[in-house]
């Protein structure tokens, strides 16, 4: 057995380096030391996400459904023959246009805090949300039911606030 095989060694030939990565590893060992830290902070710190950053990404989840669901309850509304028909529209095409401006607000802070979300994959009950926040890729998973709680918890909260600026007490 060759010397490269036994110990450490074995870790070490089982590595792979690209050419790239290994001539950027020799030249920064090769560099002066302030050279070396100026390099440094050209490569971008890879972070991870923060309790902000997670909190952003389920909101950028949530209110897209919450907004369809208003919408839809809109168009149901204005379809129906109830007496306050009219009031009831009104009421629901402001929240829809609050909720809108809450996801540009949303969508804006993503891409400022270089977080990118992709497309879910549904696996039985739960909804798996990929995500990479500044260079680390992961995984944002929910269940039905929780999406359908906290979409229902955001409505409800996005009423409440209606309520509030039409009695004055609350300025958007």
């Amino acid at each position: 057995m060759s010397k490269k095989l036994t110990g450490n060694g074995l870790w070490e030939s089982s590595r792979m380096m690209l050419p790239q990565h290994k001539e950027q590893s020799v030249s920064i060992r090769h560099e002066s030391p302030g050279d070396a830290a100026a390099n440094a902070s050209a490569i971008p710190a890879l972070s991870p996400p923060t309790a902000k950053d997670i909190e952003a990404i389920r909101k950028h989840i949530i209110l897209p459904v919450a907004l369809q669901i208003v919408e839809k309850k809109k168009r149901e509304v204005e379809l129906s023959s109830q007496t306050f028909k009219s009031l009831y529209a009104v009421a629901t095409k402001v929240l829809a246009q609050h909720i809108r401006e809450d996801m540009q607000r949303c969508r804006k802070s993503l891409l400022e805090q270089q977080i990118r979300i992709f497309e879910p994959s549904m696996d039985g009950l739960d909804m798996h949300y990929r995500f990479v926040c500044r260079g680390i890729e992961d995984e944002f998973i929910m269940t039905k039911d929780f999406l359908k709680s906290q979409v229902s918890l955001t409505i409800g909260q996005y009423t409440n606030d209606l309520i509030a600026i039409l009695r004055g007490t609350r300025n958007r």
